[in-house]
């Protein structure tokens, strides 16, 4: 559809004119963005006025939230992604219905965020308008497709933000940036007004740092009546999924068996969630070997990721290969590529699979149960990092957002703080239709999950204190060792070893001041003297060894000063006493 009208085309050049100051701050290393480069475009779509009392305030009062740029807003040219299609498109002429509910219950729409090209990748990288920087880690990528929407929450520009998510597109970015993403069951909200991709995967998502404001946003868009909360009674650790995680399985599964202990006083069940869908999804034949990882450890997983792939592609094709052959888009060479691959085309096979996935996951989780996995393998990688074009590290981190995407059960991605300073996070999935019931209980776990992380973080570091102090002391005992044996440069390499596991026992210090007065390392050992006499004030012995090198190095009032201390702290040391008469005799 050819460009026309002023709106459009100033539009166009608006987006033509930030995509050039991007790409220009790019080049030139310019500070980061305030925005961190969330947004496309800012606008502000204003809520009616309230209604008078004593009826309630619009349930949305006071909050802000962005939206992702496959949606429509009225005068506005949804980019998705490519300032290409934003050239060849118009302003739309009507809002997203999603959006219009969201204003209509008092939220203020205050910009359009930064998607990954055509919505196709998980990454959140985009040539046009360059990759939004992740806030809790801007050296790695805030994955994608939505990346603007959560690098927009994580940022805490926004109360909360809408995204697209076909094959991870909300949970991918809420995991990297370390907020709530949550994934609607498939087809329970509108999707009338967004640009589609993969209409059998797409969904709406939405990010929020807080629980009771993703629970708000949820109850607004799903349409639902405040009702009582329903507990959950199982949940289900699939051992398998995070034997993927590079993340110790310790580290998140923990979280989530104490805070379930503590909430409910039960006991979470664990399930091999291979074997399981095994023997109830017949229909994933012709996809075990459809990628060059074939060999996976996990056949069905593998199976569902490479299908959920191929539909993917076939389903975006369909909507958008004749704009692609008209227009002859620059699209980014990965998606050409992936396009272009000669893949499984038997689609009745994959829907086939997507019944059978739901009915699965429907007979295990029932409507009060909760499937645990990880969100994403492990820590976002970084910026231009091999896994990226990893076809082995992709597949395995499809394969586990295959699991809601191809049954269309809703998922929500929970922060469990850091690890090696990179946000961590554990999704809750429950049946296809149970969105209320799960974000419920998101809502009701997510303090005592936050309260564990803490918990966890504290044990974990007084446990790792523990064990380098329980070394330290051990390479200290070598070192003493060594020096009996008047193995100087040893004992000075263990001495060393117990420093770096421990710097604040004086001892050490002291220890190896002693190994490098035998070495005639005067300068060393006086340092490590004070270091020791700074932990340790009363260290009669660090006194003793300062005082014996600075009398090599000819210091010999600061000598006299030191064996004098030692004589306070100690008034019977004969060394110290020998050490004064001797330096009064060669210095009256």
């Amino acid at each position: 559809m050819a460009s026309s009208g002023a709106a459009a085309n100033l539009w166009v050049l608006l987006g033509l004119g930030i995509a050039g100051v991007f790409l220009a701050a790019r080049r030139l290393r310019r500070p980061a963005r305030p925005d961190h480069g969330a947004f496309i475009a800012r606008l502000e779509l204003l809520p009616p006025p309230q209604p008078p009392p004593p009826q309630a305030p619009h349930p949305l009062t006071g909050l802000c939230f962005a939206i992702a740029d496959a949606l429509h807003v009225s005068g506005y040219i949804t980019s998705f992604g490519s300032l290409e299609w934003a050239k060849t498109h118009d302003a739309e002429v009507q809002t997203s219905p999603v959006v219009s509910a969201l204003v209509d219950s008092g939220a203020i729409c205050v910009g359009k965020t930064v998607i990954d090209e055509m919505a196709y990748s998980i990454h959140g990288e985009n040539k046009y308008f360059d990759t939004p920087t992740n806030p809790a880690t801007p050296d790695r990528v805030p994955g994608g497709c939505s990346s603007g929407s959560a690098v927009a929450v994580a940022g805490g520009m926004v109360d909360f933000a809408l995204g697209i998510d076909s094959i991870g597109g909300v949970r991918v970015p809420g995991a990297y940036c370390g907020v709530l993403a949550f994934r609607p069951s498939h087809a329970v909200v509108s999707s009338s007004g967004v640009i589609p991709v993969a209409p059998s995967l797409d969904t709406i998502g939405w990010f929020a740092r807080d629980p009771s404001v993703l629970h708000r946003v949820g109850h607004l868009l799903l349409r639902l009546p405040y009702a009582g909360i329903r507990q959950p009674r199982n949940f289900y650790i699939a051992d398998d999924c995070f034997g993927l995680s590079k993340i110790p399985v310790r580290r998140l599964t923990q979280v989530v068996t104490k805070s379930v202990e503590k909430l409910f006083g039960r006991q979470v069940r664990h399930v091999n969630l291979e074997n399981y869908l095994s023997s109830r999804i017949s229909g994933l034949s012709n996809y075990s070997n459809g990628h060059k990882n074939g060999d996976s450890k996990f056949p069905l997983l593998l199976a569902l990721c490479n299908a959920m792939r191929s539909l993917h592609k076939r389903e975006f094709k369909d909507q958008h290969m004749e704009w692609i052959n008209s227009v002859k888009p620059a699209v980014d060479a990965r998606i050409v590529s992936d396009l272009s691959e000669d893949g499984d085309s038997d689609i009745d096979g994959c829907q086939d699979a997507r019944k059978e996935a739901r009915s699965a996951l429907s007979e295990l989780l029932k409507d009060d149960g909760i499937l645990v996995i990880p969100t994403a393998l492990g820590c976002p990688p970084k910026l231009n990092a091999k896994e990226l074009s990893s076809e082995s590290y992709n597949s395995q981190t499809l394969g586990l957002l295959s699991l809601a995407s191809m049954s269309g059960c809703c998922q929500v991605s929970i922060p469990l703080g850091t690890h090696d300073k990179c946000p961590i996070s554990v999704s809750l999935i429950a049946r296809h239709g149970g969105d209320r019931f799960l974000l419920d209980t998101t809502q009701t776990m997510y303090t005592t999950i936050q309260e564990q992380v803490e918990i966890l973080a504290k044990s974990s570091v007084s446990s790792k204190q523990a064990m380098n102090e329980e070394a330290a002391e051990a390479a200290k005992e070598k070192g003493n060792a060594a020096f009996k044996e008047k193995q100087w440069q040893k004992a000075v390499n263990f001495y060393t070893e117990a420093i770096k596991l421990n710097g604040k026992v004086a001892t050490y210090y002291s220890n190896r001041a002693a190994a490098f007065l035998e070495l005639t390392s005067y300068r060393q050992a006086e340092a490590d003297c004070t270091s020791a006499i700074d932990l340790d004030p009363k260290s009669v012995k660090a006194y003793l060894r300062r005082g014996t090198a600075r009398e090599m190095l000819g210091y010999y009032k600061d000598a006299v000063d030191d064996f004098n201390h030692a004589l306070v702290l100690e008034p019977m040391n004969k060394t110290a006493g020998v050490a004064i008469n001797r330096l009064k005799k060669l210095f009256p």
